[in-house]
């Protein structure tokens, strides 16, 4: 079974590259397997992938996201991070980092005009041929071996640490009603962007404010309600454990992308439930030490739709700069 195993952040990983770009290998059911879209840019004159350069503090995963959008007017949400590829350019070495993405039957891209001048769905044999650089087959070998496995179409479960709270020392009210502190504002703000492009329709969270105030503003945008589950507030998890692991198991039983938002001292509880879909090799990616995330920061797993009980991929994200 073919899994995958990424660390992103508002700046990528901790060796930064000259150049960083991101995009996606867009994918659809076709008659006789899956299609690719392949595009041509005359600036170039070459056949490559929908990806682009990072702006500033963007995250790779919103690079990704915005690059399709604006290239080949498609609004997709991110699958499997794919493999990584890297070649020199004149501004030194550029890394450039792919996602699978989905493309429904009913929606058709359109080329932007000025970056992409035409675009085709061609089979993966096709796209190896007509693809210019050999760099470019790299991510596309990966997405083969997900769809000849059966798990290319997934779906994402997403864990979030709330963002920052006020401290308790200078809190004298009810615990559950304290507040965001002005950092933890502007990260919930970063942490709704990033959720737009993994899209989560169902949203569950702590009803302690700290954590409704991280996701209801994303909830608000998508046009959901937040389902508050109070055994997964720090006082019910001190009390029964295994209530709260009950409402984390829930992510994994139904087919709709999903986030759930809860406390520090909760996510060792969620990731030992996270842990039983995971194979062992991105078992070993999941954080150990307290506090496991830090504010804001985010687990992004992509389940099988086929064999839903498991994960095939393990991001963790943190949406802006700690």
């Amino acid at each position: 079974m073919p899994t995958s195993a990424y660390r992103t952040s508002a700046h990528g990983p901790d060796s930064v590259p000259e150049v960083r770009a991101a995009g996606c290998l867009c994918w659809r059911p076709g008659a006789g397997g899956i299609e690719l879209l392949v595009i041509h840019r005359p600036r170039y004159d070459d056949w490559s992938w929908p990806k682009g350069k990072l702006d500033d503090d963007e995250t790779l995963p919103e690079a990704a996201h915005r690059e399709v959008r604006e290239e080949v007017n498609l609004d997709v949400r991110l699958g499997v991070p794919l493999p990584t590829t890297e070649y020199q350019v004149k501004a030194g070495r550029k890394h450039v980092y792919y996602w699978s993405a989905e493309v429904p039957p009913y929606v058709e891209p359109r080329p932007d005009g000025k970056e992409v001048d035409q675009l085709r769905w061609v089979s993966p044999e096709e796209a190896a041929r007509l693809l210019t650089n050999e760099t470019d087959r790299i991510p596309l070998r990966r997405l083969v071996e997900l769809h000849q496995a059966g798990d290319l179409a997934v779906r994402p479960v997403i864990v979030v640490r709330h963002a920052k709270a006020k401290p308790r020392s200078s809190w004298s009210r009810a615990e559950g009603d304290r507040p965001l502190a002005a950092t933890g504002k502007r990260q919930a703000l970063a942490v709704t962007q990033l959720l737009k492009v993994w899209s989560p329709q169902r949203v569950i969270s702590s009803p302690w404010l700290r954590c409704l105030s991280t996701v209801t503003p994303y909830a608000k945008t998508a046009g959901l309600k937040v389902k508050e589950r109070p055994a997964l507030t720090e006082a019910a998890h001190k009390r029964s454990p295994k209530k709260a692991s009950a409402v984390v198991e829930t992510l994994f039983d139904k087919d709709k992308p999903v986030a759930l938002c809860t406390h520090r001292p909760v996510l060792p509880t969620a990731l030992g439930v996270l842990r039983g879909h995971l194979p062992s090799n991105l078992r070993k990616m999941l954080p150990t030490e307290d506090p496991y995330l830090v504010p804001g920061e985010m687990l992004v797993l992509q389940v099988s739709r086929r064999h839903r009980q498991r994960a095939v991929s393990l991001e963790i994200v943190k949406p802006f700069e700690s």
